[in-house]
C-alpha cells in the first residue's frame, strides 16, 4: 500500500492544521475468538473501561529479578550510549530504554510468556506481533510524567497504525502509590478519536520521548473527557500489571516523592493491523521505537 492509499483510506485524521471535533471509533475494544487466561468478568470490564488490571502477574522472585535487571542496563555504559535509550532533558537519568526485549534475554522471555502474550492474544481475537517494548525509570524526587495523550493517535500518524486494534501492558516493578507518579487513565475513553492540531516535524521522535508537545489534545478536549469519563488511576504492588487499549487517554504526573517508580511496558498489534505508510508524519519512526516486523509472537 503506498503512502498515498493510506491517505485515501485515512479513518483517524489528525495533525491537522485546524481543530477537528472528536469521534467515535467503529472498531470494537474486545475483539473475541480466541480464548486465554482472562476471566469474563475482567474481560468484560476492559470492553467497557477501556483497561482491566491484573493483580499479582509476577511473584515477589520474579520482580526482584526485572529489578535487578533495570538496575544493570540503566548502569551499563553501552546500553547507555545506545540510541535507543533516553536520558531525561534537565537530570541527563535514564527515563526509557527501548526495544528491551531485543537488550535482554529476561524482557524477550516475558514477551512470550503466556501471562502476558495470552492476555494480548485474547483481548485483540488474533495473532500478535511486538509493536513497541520499553522500560521506564520514573526516580524519586525528579521524575518526570507524560502529559494526556492516546498512544494510537501517535502510532497513527507517525507510525502508519491503520486502526485501534493493539493493547498495551505496563507492568509495575514497584508499588505503584497515589502519589508517586502513577498512571492516569480515563475509563471509557478509548471509545472516542481526539484529533490533535499542528504538522509533525521531521525526527519529531527525538523531542517526542522527553516531551511530547505535537499529538497531544487540546485542554478542551481533555477537559470534556474529564467530565464524561472522570480520571481512575493505577495502583497496586509491584508484579500488577496494567492492561489498555491503545486509544485510551492516559497520562501521569511527575515523582517528587522520595518512591521511585519503574516498569516494563510492552505493546501488542494484531498482525492483521500491520503497519502502512504513516498517515501524518514526513517517514516513519525507527523500528526500535515502531517494529515494521509483523511475524507473529509464538512460545
Amino acid at each position: 500500500m503506498t503512502l498515498t492509499d493510506t491517505r485515501v483510506h485515512d479513518r483517524y485524521p489528525t495533525r491537522t492544521a485546524e481543530p477537528r471535533a472528536p469521534f467515535g471509533r467503529a472498531e470494537p475494544t474486545v475483539w473475541g475468538g480466541l480464548t486465554g487466561p482472562i476471566d469474563p468478568a475482567t474481560l468484560a470490564a476492559h470492553d467497557t473501561h477501556g483497561y482491566s488490571r491484573h493483580e499479582a502477574l509476577l511473584g515477589p522472585d520474579e520482580v526482584a529479578a526485572f529489578r535487578a535487571e533495570l538496575d544493570r542496563l540503566a548502569g551499563d555504559d553501552a546500553v547507555r550510549a545506545d540510541e535507543r535509550t533516553v536520558v531525561e532533558r534537565a537530570t541527563d537519568e535514564v527515563r526509557s530504554i527501548f526495544e528491551v526485549h531485543r537488550i535482554s534475554e529476561l524482557v524477550a522471555e516475558l514477551v512470550r510468556d503466556p501471562r502476558v502474550l495470552g492476555r494480548a492474544r485474547q483481548v485483540l481475537g488474533s495473532e500478535v506481533y511486538l509493536h513497541q517494548s520499553r522500560v521506564n525509570y520514573m526516580p524519586g524526587f525528579q521524575g518526570k510524567g507524560f502529559y494526556w495523550h492516546s498512544d494510537f493517535e501517535t502510532w497513527h500518524a507517525e507510525d502508519g497504525m491503520p486502526v485501534p486494534r493493539a493493547v498495551s501492558m505496563s507492568i509495575a516493578l514497584t508499588d505503584n502509590f497515589p502519589f508517586n507518579g502513577g498512571l492516569m487513565v480515563m475509563p471509557g475513553s478509548h471509545r472516542t478519536f481526539v484529533p490533535c492540531v499542528g504538522e509533525t516535524p521531521a525526527e519529531h521522535y527525538k523531542a517526542s520521548l522527553t516531551e511530547q508537545e505535537i499529538g497531544v489534545p487540546s485542554q478542551a478536549a481533555i477537559t470534556r473527557l474529564a467530565a464524561e469519563h472522570g480520571i481512575d488511576q493505577f495502583t497496586g504492588a509491584a508484579g500488577s500489571a496494567l492492561m489498555f487499549d491503545s486509544n485510551l487517554m492516559h497520562g501521569s504526573g511527575n515523582n517528587i516523592t522520595p518512591f521511585p517508580r519503574s516498569n516494563i511496558f510492552l505493546c501488542f498489534n494484531s498482525v492483521a493491523n500491520a503497519l502502512v505508510d504513516p498517515f501524518a508524519a514526513p517517514r516513519p519512526r525507527p523500528g526500535f521505537i515502531a517494529s515494521r516486523t509483523f511475524a507473529a509472537l509464538s512460545r
